[in-house]
């Protein structure tokens, strides 16, 4: 099974190719507040490094956080809209160990349908002026 995997809680994001639990390819950059511009041309670049294409991915782990309230959005946005495009399944996970229980809970047939973030506390948004 080709899992797509996505971390983007903090500045530098990463992604990464995993056959089952055996790792293929990974990247790193630091995307913080260029994340929304960079993450689709680094996945193309990592896709093809392996020689494969979008509808090869046939699961995706993501991490949920807590983190980065607007790195949090935009990866599991673009994860959810990857998963619900390409009809796969998705598994959102946090903690040390989360590309591992991922790839499990994805070999176990869990899927989300929409993986939601931990923010770890609520998010700082200034209320409306009257």
């Amino acid at each position: 099974m080709l899992i797509l995997i996505i971390r983007t809680d903090k500045p530098e994001a990463e992604i990464g190719l995993y056959n089952s639990t055996a790792k293929l390819a990974y990247s790193t950059w630091t995307a913080h507040r260029r994340l929304a511009e960079t993450i689709h041309l680094r996945l193309q670049e990592l896709l093809g490094s392996q020689d494969k294409k979008l509808h090869d991915i046939q699961g995706i782990v993501v991490y949920k956080g807590p983190g980065s309230f607007t790195g949090l959005r935009i990866g599991l946005s673009v994860a959810n809209a990857l998963a619900y495009s390409l009809d796969i399944p998705i598994a959102s996970t946090q903690g040390k160990n989360w590309i591992i229980s991922g790839c499990e809970a994805l070999a176990q047939g869990r899927n989300e349908t929409a993986a939601m973030p931990e923010y770890g506390s609520p998010p700082h948004v200034t209320p409306p002026k009257h």
